[in-house]
């Protein structure tokens, strides 16, 4: 039997967050979903005509990623996060504010969920560990780069928070915006592993893990290298000015 959990999922106003949502509300659970804006909060207003809450905050935004952590806040405890908000360029945003910069920062203000996802890439394996010492804030960065950090994010906090389970997930080349329409692997394929940690009774014991496709996969050793992952987090603990908590 599925017990309903409360799931907040951010970047869900399209792409893999809105499908993952979709899923999850079939499956039972309560959804609280994010979109940038607005406007693009629009986009949403058929997941919540059907019970679904949305907030609003730029990601690119140390102000308004702190205010978005307030506002979640006061709704309470969240059984899962998928922090699956991402850039793949510069073009839209400052892609290390985004990929990492704004899960972190969500990640040490929000109350303290039973579950976090992580979305990474395949890519994070081309990406250099030199990331620790790179201008947060500037505007473009690198994909790669980024991925690898988020998933050093992800079993970072696997390690330091014992009664939370906390994963991250490549969801695979898919044809989203960013991926684009020729991407090879299933759609399907890309929600199925986050929607299960976030929503399956017997996925909560799972933690510290880098998964495909419900599987679990080696990720880049500096992911699992604690001294890399203490140098990630003191470094971000000084761009915003919140140390995560241990």
């Amino acid at each position: 039997m599925v017990v309903m959990a409360r799931i907040f999922i951010t970047g869900s106003s399209d792409g893999l967050g809105r499908a993952a949502a979709e899923q999850l509300m079939a499956d039972g659970h309560q959804l609280v979903l994010h979109a940038r804006n607005s406007e693009r909060a629009e986009a949403v207003a058929d997941l919540v005509a059907r019970g679904a809450v949305v907030l609003t905050g730029d990601l690119g935004d140390l102000g308004e990623i702190r205010r978005l952590a307030e506002a979640a806040n006061e709704l309470g405890r969240f059984d899962s996060v998928i922090h699956n908000a991402g850039l793949g360029d510069g073009s839209s945003g400052p892609v290390l504010t985004v990929n990492v910069v704004a899960p972190y920062l969500l990640t040490a203000l929000m109350e303290r969920p039973g579950r976090l996802i992580y979305l990474s890439s395949g890519m994070h394996r081309d990406g250099d560990e030199a990331i620790v010492g790179a201008d947060w804030g500037a505007a473009g960065g690198d994909y790669s780069s980024s991925k690898l950090a988020v998933a050093a994010l992800a079993m970072a906090v696997a390690r330091l928070w014992h009664e939370a389970a906390s994963n991250a997930v490549d969801p695979g080349w898919v044809p989203t915006k960013m991926g684009g329409a020729g991407a090879p692997e299933s759609f399907d394929n890309g929600i199925s592993t986050q929607v299960w940690l976030a929503g399956a009774d017997e996925a909560a014991a799972e933690s510290g893990g880098y998964w495909k496709k419900l599987e679990r996969q080696a990720p880049h050793p500096a992911v699992v290298d604690e001294v890399f992952q203490e140098t990630l987090l003191a470094a971000l603990a000084e761009h915003t000015g919140v140390a995560l908590p241990r």
